[in-house]
């Protein structure tokens, strides 16, 4: 039976090497790499992971256009306010963002249009 977590491979891995099972068998038996192998020997605890950096969006450039256009709409009437496809097309039309697409566009927007009503609040 295979270990679960990377704890109880690295116990398996040192109990059997304790057994006396050479490095090369632990290998093949557990589908490891001698890397692996080696961490699992030296330490108790394997390493924890490294975090993953934030990626930025495609949309960055274009969100305080879009939140200012959403700003803007506070005051307008409501049959006037701009819709996530109006914004859309303003974007494309205005600051040719031909690298972002609609629906990224209307994610942001519903986000920020529900916490700019928090805010008013």
């Amino acid at each position: 039976m295979q270990p679960k977590t990377k704890v109880e491979l690295y116990a398996a891995i040192r109990r059997d090497s304790r057994a006396g099972l050479a490095t090369r068998a632990l290998r093949r038996k557990y589908g490891v790499g001698f890397r692996t192998t080696g961490k699992a020997l030296a330490s108790v605890w394997p390493a924890p992971r490294k975090p993953i950096p934030p990626r930025s969006s495609r949309l960055d450039p274009f969100k305080p256009l879009i939140d200012q256009m959403l700003r803007a709409d506070l005051d307008a009437p409501r049959k006037q306010r701009h819709t996530a496809q109006r914004i859309f097309d303003r974007l494309l039309e205005e600051h040719q963002a031909d690298q972002v697409s609609y629906g990224m566009v209307r994610d942001y927007v519903r986000l920020r249009r529900a916490e700019i009503r928090l805010v008013l609040q």
